[in-house]
């Protein structure tokens, strides 16, 4: 570790604290339909969207409509993405001439770009046309986002909200967020990348000659205007195999720092939404302040773990000051890769500047622990906010039981409903990941897809089930996945991480916006001071601990003791 790491690490983290807040302003004003700048500029097209469409921004919905709107707008999304994929052959905008994608691949990566986790199975430049990525992956990279944004939105009402029986309208908050937030940034993110040297082409490839004379193909196409909302929708899918590791996606230090910012950003400043909703900022804040612990405890072990040299090499008398440098880029370097795959998993973004499989064990269970504990570290846009908000209600029921006092949040009591709901919607996540993983280790066909032995071969196994139910995305490499097992039961991984979630996160919502009230009182706990956000800290870690400490005995802590011993897989 060096001084000029920390730096790079701290100049992240205040740029994300300073737009924390102004950017949390915007949101709210834009989620509740205030006038605000963009609104001279594009207020005529939303409008123009809502006559075509038919709706009323006005007539708001009940939790049980919120869902059910969201519900069916993703059928049809999925619908239309898999048609994309198995008719590309014909469709234009080919220039590779790419085949029609496989059902059991279709399957995947449709479901997987709806749900924001864009798990690739496949090589984007090898497989995807130019059209597949345009219309079907950007367009599914812009509507996920939105669609998380907007439950995120949602559930803050339901907080804030008192004796109500609506928290909004689907398709405004959908439109509002798409017209006035995503687009607007990724038109100005795309033209930034383009200028440091992000290609976007309709162009299928180029020919270069290397410096042996040979003649290589390198492929193009429209890569910055996928490029900018993977990061700020934290989807993560890469254009190429490699994704952000390769330069054509991630050309310089520049824009290695501007994609940490750009996951971060929105995430955080839906904390700040929060507090300005409930009318008490520091509630916010008390939450950003969690968040960012967990955050810095994250970095600070696999940047530490990944400036050691690897004890197999040491032992043949490398020196360990040079850190691990396996499957990193040198134009990042270590603390560059560091944060970037702390915020990727923290986020529900996924995308990867370095081969995580690469890491040290200790180093690589890190992005590991970050998607098992839900990403609720500032998380994906929207699913963080929620996601740390189900802790937030286990905290406080949990501090109501100490005292012999019925637990309240905001003023609001807690009570059986959403204690209920809140443990559903926090365990069908463990379910997924090692029900599946435990499944595929024992299945001999399955199993066959795992290359590599031991406790390093089950992190594999683990890795993809836990990045699919956490809807992340990234993968531990390694992992043989485009097969009909791994595509069909990684989708369904997907889809229970994401709507078995979202759905209890609505009807709490939709419960909290119906009740009252209550004035505090000298028993009431505060959830806006340090006491609170230890008490939700330590929630968050005795939960994950004892879920999933024995897959992860099993996996990277067994390869740590394994590798000091001189033991390879």
């Amino acid at each position: 570790m060096t001084l000029n790491g920390w730096i790079q690490i701290a100049v992240a983290a205040v740029i994300v604290l300073a737009l924390t807040r102004p950017l949390g302003g915007y949101m709210l004003r834009v989620g509740n339909g205030e006038r605000h700048l963009l609104t001279p500029v594009l207020g005529w097209l939303e409008r123009g969207f809502y006559r075509a469409a038919g709706v009323d921004p006005a007539q708001e919905q009940s939790w049980l409509t919120y869902a059910l709107a969201m519900l069916v707008f993703k059928v049809g999304g999925f619908a239309l993405l898999y048609a994309i994929l198995r008719l590309q052959a014909v469709l234009p905008l080919n220039p590779a001439g790419q085949g029609p994608v496989s059902a059991d691949l279709a399957f995947n990566t449709a479901v997987s770009f709806l749900t924001n986790t864009n798990w690739q199975s496949y090589g984007g430049e090898t497989t995807m046309s130019h059209l597949s990525q345009m219309l079907g992956l950007t367009v599914q990279n812009f509507l996920s986002a939105a669609a998380g944004i907007a439950i995120a939105l949602a559930v803050v009402r339901g907080f804030a909200r008192r004796s109500a029986k609506t928290i909004g309208n689907f398709w405004a908050d959908m439109t509002r967020i798409t017209l006035y937030m995503l687009l607007p940034v990724c038109i100005i993110g795309a033209l930034v990348i383009v200028w440091q040297g992000v290609p976007q082409t309709f162009a299928g490839s180029m020919q270069a000659t290397t410096l042996e004379g040979a003649k290589q193909t390198i492929s193009l196409g429209p890569v910055a205007s996928q490029e900018a909302i993977k990061m700020l929708g934290t989807n993560g899918g890469g254009f190429f195999n490699a994704n952000s590791a390769h330069p054509f996606e991630n050309p310089s230090a520049l824009t290695n720092m501007l994609q940490i910012i750009a996951i971060f950003s929105l995430g955080a400043a839906l904390t700040n939404t929060f507090g300005r909703s409930v009318r008490d900022e520091r509630q916010g804040w008390a939450i950003f302040g969690a968040m960012a612990l967990l955050f810095l405890a994250g970095v600070l072990v696999l940047y530490w773990s990944e400036s050691h040299g690897n004890p197999a090499l040491v032992a043949l008398g490398m020196d360990p000051s040079l850190g691990n440098m396996e499957g990193k880029e040198l134009r990042f370097g270590i603390a560059q890769t560091a944060l970037f795959s702390t915020v990727t998993t923290d986020a529900s973004c996924g995308a990867v500047n370095a081969m995580i499989e690469s890491f040290l064990p200790l180093g690589g269970m890190v992005p590991l622990i970050n998607i098992m504990l839900g990403e609720i570290i500032f998380g994906g846009v929207g699913s963080g906010l929620y996601g740390f908000l189900l802790f937030a209600i286990v905290a406080v029921f949990v501090a109501g039981l100490m005292v012999g006092r019925t637990p309240e949040y905001l003023g609001k009591k807690i009570e059986a409903r959403e204690v209920k709901l809140t443990m559903l919607a926090i365990l069908c996540l463990p379910m997924a990941m090692l029900g599946f993983t435990a499944l595929a280790v024992v299945l001999p066909g399955p199993a066959s897809a795992i290359s590599a032995s031991g406790p390093h071969g089950f992190t594999e196994a683990l890795y993809a089930y836990v990045s699919g139910a956490g809807n992340n995305g990234s993968a531990f490499a390694g992992l043989s996945a485009n097969t009909p097992f791994w595509n069909t039961t990684l989708g369904i991984d997907m889809i229970v991480g994401r709507f078995f979630v979202i759905i209890p996160v609505l009807a709490i919502a939709g419960s909290m916006a119906a009740k009252k009230a209550v004035p505090p009182s000298s028993g009431t706990f505060p959830t806006n001071g340090p006491l609170f956000v230890g008490l939700v800290i330590g929630v968050i870690l005795i939960v994950g601990g004892l879920t999933f400490f024995p897959a992860l005995a099993l996996g990277p802590i067994a390869e740590h003791f394994a590798l000091n011993a001189g033991t390879l897989y």
